[in-house]
């Protein structure tokens, strides 16, 4: 858990995880970013898991169906690395983002949209 923590007048205090839009938020603009996996090779956003997965597999990434039946998960016979993602692709963030990239680097990348 990353963030800042807020103390109010009221003695009651809360953990901002992005002080920088708090502040947009208080003063009424609204610039929230949301986080979006790109494939670096064709410049292509990752829009669902359909599209991620045959670039998984082309990376030599399998399914793993042994697993946890509420994720998608992908291994390499070549690592002991597992990619966990949750089935609903609208529940797909930049936590999961970042562990892709990780896991391929130099084939994805992480941008705000």
């Amino acid at each position: 858990m990353s963030g800042v923590w807020v103390f109010k007048n009221n003695g009651v205090i809360r953990l901002v995880e992005n002080p920088a839009a708090e502040v947009e938020k208080s003063n009424g603009t609204s610039t929230s970013r949301r986080k979006v996996l790109v494939h670096l090779p064709t410049e292509e956003v990752v829009s669902s898991y359909n599209s991620l997965e045959q670039i998984l597999t082309d990376l030599g990434w399998e399914r793993y169906y042994e697993g946890d039946p509420h994720l998608l998960q992908f291994h390499k016979h070549s690592s002991i690395d597992l990619i966990s993602l949750p089935r609903d692709f609208s529940k797909f963030n930049s936590v999961y983002m970042y562990d892709i990239v990780v896991k391929n680097p130099n084939v994805f990348h992480v941008r705000d949209m």
